[in-house]
């Protein structure tokens, strides 16, 4: 099925997409931040993505100024992390990401309902 009113894209700007949210966990990380300040803790277990991983993909973020990261002088340590104002502007990808696949996991469901009436 192709769309007829498909926008030329800039190639550059949808690799620079791709560049920065390349990583799942970078993904994830977003999605979860979206509804606010969370601690390191925290996101891995919401993304359940290893303390290697995380990290990397936190510091990767921060860099990138999606991400906040903000170290409290307490004992013990409290860091918490959360979006920038560019970071909160990926909400939109998040959600048409979250619709479309929730539109392709009823796609599949069907296909596989079809599949099975077929077969009996």
């Amino acid at each position: 099925m192709k769309n007829k009113n498909v926008i030329k894209h800039n190639p550059d700007a949808v690799n620079e997409v791709v560049k920065l949210l390349s990583n799942k966990w970078k993904i994830f990380i977003i999605r979860d931040l979206l509804d606010g300040k969370r601690r390191f803790g925290e996101l891995k277990k919401m993304t359940g993505a290893t303390q290697k991983s995380l990290t990397s993909a936190l510091r990767e973020l921060e860099n990138d100024e999606i991400i906040e990261r903000k170290a409290y002088a307490e004992i013990p340590p409290r860091v918490e992390y959360s979006l920038t104002d560019i970071g909160y502007s990926l909400a939109p990808v998040i959600d048409t990401m979250a619709d479309w696949g929730t539109d392709f996991i009823k796609y599949k469901e069907l296909k596989e309902k079809i599949k099975e009436k077929q077969e009996k």
